[in-house]
């Protein structure tokens, strides 16, 4: 795969770039023609930061944030986006003034839950999520009924990359979109041209990353 690998830059910051390898991959909601790669966004302070500071310019001062929920491990970037949207005057209604910074968790039958001692930190919060790579917005719809489920309003969704404009009903903002890769692809799986082809998965993918099959 590393030898297929290429990059884009934001428009917004050309020190922002996105690592893609085009293939054939296997996602848990559908086929995709390129992973994405953001392991060095959600791991590498510097580029956590520059993540941060285009996503907050997406948000007005207006919107009130108490809570961040962070998905595909993108807690280190949710942290600096707290910090930009606070620097940016972005209320938090929470006692302290603060954000809460938090993730979801999955059962056993693949739902996202909150713990009980998580919970305070989503009913009656304005929360805003935040996704790395959105292909299909299955999971991210997941995201929001389980926000909504927990008490917790929705205030805006902030992701990486996306391929989809909205999700029920609410603007997604991201940093990269589908028009920034023409060729990129998502398909389910009964309907998937390489799979028709007989081209064979390079890797499983998920937010946490790729496993070579």
């Amino acid at each position: 795969m590393e030898s297929k690998m290429f990059k884009i830059y934001a428009r917004s910051d050309d020190r922002i770039q996105l690592k893609i390898y085009p293939g054939h991959f296997a996602t848990p909601q559908s086929h995709i023609t390129h992973f994405l790669d953001i392991t060095t966004m959600k791991s590498r302070s510097s580029e956590a930061r520059r993540i941060a500071e285009a996503l907050a310019a997406n948000y007005e001062a207006s919107i009130p944030i108490d809570t961040i929920v962070c998905m595909d491990g993108l807690e280190v970037v949710g942290a600096y986006l707290a910090e930009e949207l606070t620097k940016a005057g972005i209320l938090s209604m929470n006692a302290h003034q603060t954000i809460y910074i938090t993730s979801p968790e999955y059962n056993s039958v693949g739902q996202m839950i909150f713990r009980d001692n998580i919970q305070p930190m989503i009913s009656g919060k304005n929360v805003l999520i935040l996704n790395g790579a959105v292909t299909t917005g299955e999971t991210l719809s997941r995201a929001v009924e389980s926000v909504l489920y927990y008490g917790g309003q929705i205030r805006g969704i902030a992701a990486i990359f996306s391929a989809v404009t909205s999700v029920a009903q609410l603007p997604v903002h991201s940093i990269f979109q589908q028009r920034d890769i023409p060729d990129y692809g998502s398909y389910k799986f009964h309907d998937c041209p390489l799979c028709k082809k007989r081209q064979k998965i390079d890797a499983i993918v998920n937010g946490a990353g790729y496993s070579k099959l």
